[in-house]
């Protein structure tokens, strides 16, 4: 009986993010769209000056809005050059949730961001993991609004949760919200798991 407690205690705690337990989550997107901005205001809720990045970067940050106050994000910045984004699969194994930048200004890249976007949901390792998109640089004039962006994305072609999110990495505005946000369609996939595992029992 102590070992069947302690099996049904685990995969209780499996399906409940704790506020001990960080959950992790992959940052891709082009080079250039803010990743690493974006990721440095999370951390210290300030700007940070930084270069390009070779390889990633991996940081715990935590949610301080909503139902993601709390909770710990171990968050893996990878670079988004084209010679590195084939090592992106690497690192979207067994993750909670992808959260993809996009710069708004750079409409000459969207077709580009779109077919990295969708190759990267299609991934067979990917199958349900919800997909934040972050629209960054929102604070500069030639900025396309979340509903062009879904539409240059083609977002409701994707066959995952995912949501959009006005953001800015230098000033921090709406990168809260979007954790926030992702934060939600974890909890809402592994709700949906822990139903379809009681369907096949």
């Amino acid at each position: 009986m102590g070992a069947n407690m302690g099996k049904s205690s685990a995969s209780l705690l499996d399906a409940l993010p704790t506020p001990q337990s960080h959950l992790h989550v992959v940052m891709l997107g082009l080079d250039s769209a803010g990743k690493t901005t974006a990721l440095y205001r999370l951390k210290f809720n300030q700007y940070l000056n930084t270069v390009p990045t070779i390889g990633f970067n991996c940081e715990k940050v935590k949610g301080t809005v909503g139902r993601a106050r709390g909770q710990t994000f171990l968050v893996w910045d990878v670079g988004g050059q084209e010679k590195l984004r084939p090592l992106w699969k690497s690192y979207t194994r067994c993750t909670d949730g992808i959260l993809f930048v996009v710069d708004s200004v750079d409409v000459e890249r969207m077709e580009e961001a779109k077919m990295e976007l969708a190759r990267t949901a299609r991934a067979p390792e990917n199958t349900g993991v919800p997909i934040l998109v972050l629209a960054n640089k929102q604070d500069l004039p030639a900025a396309r609004d979340s509903a062009e962006l879904e539409r240059l994305l083609g977002l409701n072609e994707l066959n995952h949760l995912w949501h959009i999110q006005a953001a800015c990495a230098i000033t921090g505005d709406g990168l809260q919200e979007g954790l926030d946000a992702l934060y939600d369609m974890i909890l809402k996939r592994r709700k949906l798991a822990k139903l379809v595992k009681k369907k096949t029992r």
